[in-house]
């Protein structure tokens, strides 16, 4: 049966259609990594912008980073299933959203297109957190309240999710409320003035990279014979290698951090979208 969120892709080499079966849970093929983004150039491109009349946030560069490298590195948004591998339909960023007046957090998702702009990029987040924020639930809480309702039938209902999820049966409703079922989770631990942490990835669904964000670090680097301290952004990045290699993703990690020491590459739409 057809899945509602993606297409098989067949192109893959021997060993990636081979290491499902080896490695038959997301956990098993799980690498994390640690990448630094640069904060000064980063920093002087919000300012900029402010100047402009147009407010920008560190979350908004990297999430726009991460769009524009999906367009050119297309196993980023491929996920695995049932030991198939599979491109997905689009590219939906999930992360959490505070509430207004403290409260308690919320999980939700976002549809982007690979040919948007950091433009179209802020302007697309800044509806979707007022949104969250506003609203006394989304799809996402209306699925959690849904299946909490009944303690006792948890444990079944469950059970039925991940089976029509392995078999391809998991209504498209369901997929578009499920947390679990994106292409990339991401968190702004500075926003709380923690770390950033290695976050797992869930066996259950679709994710194929979770991105955390922590607090600024000083790195030393060496310039003109000197050795001197760099403010640099952490990433901490936990992915499913079983999508794409360690190389295929040190490319991947390269590009974010080029397009973001040059911020004003991701104001034009991508000269050429890649796809499976």
């Amino acid at each position: 049966m057809k899945r509602k969120d993606g297409k098989r892709f067949r192109g893959a080499d021997m060993l990636y259609t081979i290491a499902p079966f080896i490695m038959d849970k997301r956990c098993d093929g799980c690498n994390a990594v640690t990448v630094h983004l640069p904060y000064e150039r980063m920093q002087q491109y919000i300012a900029d912008k402010r100047k402009e009349g147009i407010q920008m946030s560190y979350m908004i560069l990297l999430i726009a980073a991460y769009v524009r490298t999906v367009a050119k590195y297309p196993a980023l948004n491929r996920f695995i299933v049932n030991k198939r591998i599979y491109s997905r339909n689009e590219l939906i960023v999930a992360m959490v959203v505070q509430r207004a007046d403290g409260a308690e957090g919320t999980m939700s998702k976002l549809n982007l297109s690979l040919t948007d702009t950091i433009f179209d990029i802020n302007r697309k987040v800044e509806t979707f957190v007022n949104s969250n924020r506003s609203e006394d639930s989304n799809k996402t809480d209306s699925l959690m309240r849904n299946l909490t309702k009944f303690a006792w039938l948890l444990p079944p209902a469950i059970a039925v999710l991940k089976w029509a999820d392995k078999h391809g049966m998991l209504p498209k409703a369901v997929i578009d409320a499920s947390p679990f079922h994106a292409s990339m989770v991401i968190s702004n631990l500075a926003s709380i003035r923690t770390n950033h942490i290695y976050h797992h990835i869930y066996d259950f669904g679709t994710i194929g990279q979770i991105i955390t964000m922590g607090n600024l670090v000083s790195v030393p680097k060496e310039r003109n014979g000197a050795v001197v301290l760099e403010k640099q952004i952490p990433l901490g990045v936990m992915c499913d290698e079983r999508i794409a290699s360690g190389f295929y993703y040190s490319k991947c990690f390269r590009e974010i951090q080029t397009l973001l020491n040059h911020p004003e590459l991701l104001e034009q739409p991508p000269l050429q979208v890649v796809t499976d």
